[in-house]
């Protein structure tokens, strides 16, 4: 059987139902046995933090889902997002999951990549990319570290608005409109790159910018429960994931 690349996005754990999170865990569940590998393209979390030792005790099971996807020697690689941006030593060296901040290069279907989460990427988000370098900052993450976990926890669930985006949100199709945007100069300043792979607007994509050049967004699990695949053709798809129970 011809293996898929997987990319998801924006599944907010810990902001939506627990029912979401359930179909989450079969999803990873169906892909296994098909999967080449597995893109997270940031905010898989709503919230996650590592204080040492010490990591937000929800959503185990999905945690050792992707342990078990690694384990059948199947690479998984994520993205921080703006929600869980700071991962660290459990996601890397026990859960065995290959983490990165920013804008990185991959391959898929024999092609070059540009993927990144998005926040703070092309044009609006002014606001907002001044304050990413604030809460990425070594001083504020050392700040972070010193409040008690529990405490720590509420505050980030004070300031999320991701129960916002069970609405129809105008904000997200604006930054989908900016991402697109960003997208378009990135193939038009390398050639090479046959994707150019994004998250954040919770809007899926997958637009054709020129001969061999696509855009892809996977869309959210807050509204969409949508996913991208790609095979070994480099032909790749949008798909919503339908729970069969």
């Amino acid at each position: 059987m011809a293996k898929l690349d997987y990319i998801v996005s924006d599944t907010h754990l810990g902001a939506v139902p627990a029912a979401t999170e359930r179909a989450f865990i079969k999803f990873l569940r169906t892909i296994a046995p098909a999967a080449r590998s597995l893109l997270i393209n940031g905010d898989l979390f709503d919230f996650w933090f590592e204080w040492g030792d010490v990591i937000p005790s929800q959503h185990y099971r999905v945690l050792a889902e992707l342990a078990d996807i690694v384990d059948a020697g199947i690479p998984v690689t994520m993205v921080g997002g703006n929600h869980d941006a700071w991962g660290g030593r459990f996601l890397r060296e026990q859960v065995g999951i290959a983490l990165h901040d920013g804008v990185i290069r991959q391959q898929y279907g024999g092609r070059p990549a540009l993927v990144a989460h998005g926040d703070g990427l092309g044009k609006g988000d002014i606001k907002y990319r001044v304050l990413k370098k604030v809460l990425r900052s070594r001083a504020a993450v050392l700040g972070f570290r010193v409040l008690h976990p529990v405490i720590g926890m509420r505050i980030a669930q004070g300031v999320s608005s991701t129960e916002e985006k069970h609405q129809d949100d105008h904000s997200s199709e604006t930054r989908a409109e900016f991402l697109e945007h960003w997208a378009r100069e990135q193939f038009a300043q390398d050639a090479s790159l046959g994707w150019v792979i994004c998250g954040h607007s919770h809007v899926p994509a997958l637009l054709e910018i020129g001969p061999g050049q696509i855009y892809i967004n996977s869309g959210d699990w807050v509204r969409h429960r949508t996913y991208v695949t790609i095979d070994e053709r480099a032909s790749a798809q949008i798909r919503e994931y339908v729970d069969p129970s």
